[in-house]
């Protein structure tokens, strides 16, 4: 599917791109190739092919998130560079 140079001008417009003759040139060219491709793709019988989102069989391990309580809260409030005022750091104001 070949795709005209305004079609393509009209793109880099929406993409907020400012190209130049031959760039725009070259950018219909690839523009118009890439098309051709996906054309390809729609051209294959998938019918019994189920669908999938990734094909490698990882899996998400993280671990969940388990509360500990702390044996010495006071001990790692000391660990601030910030001071410590009411079993809290004070921290600089952001804002």
């Amino acid at each position: 599917m070949a795709i005209t140079r305004d079609q393509a001008a009209h793109i880099a417009h929406l993409a907020r791109l400012s190209l130049s003759d031959d760039e725009l040139d070259t950018i219909t060219g690839e523009l118009s190739l890439i098309l051709d491709m996906v054309d390809q793709l729609q051209a294959v019988d998938t019918t019994g092919v189920t669908e999938t989102a990734q094909v490698t069989g990882l899996q998400n391990v993280t671990r969940p998130d388990i509360i500990t309580p702390c044996e010495n809260p006071d001990a790692l409030l000391q660990c601030s560079p910030h001071p410590i005022t009411q079993h809290s750091v004070t921290v600089p104001r952001v804002m």
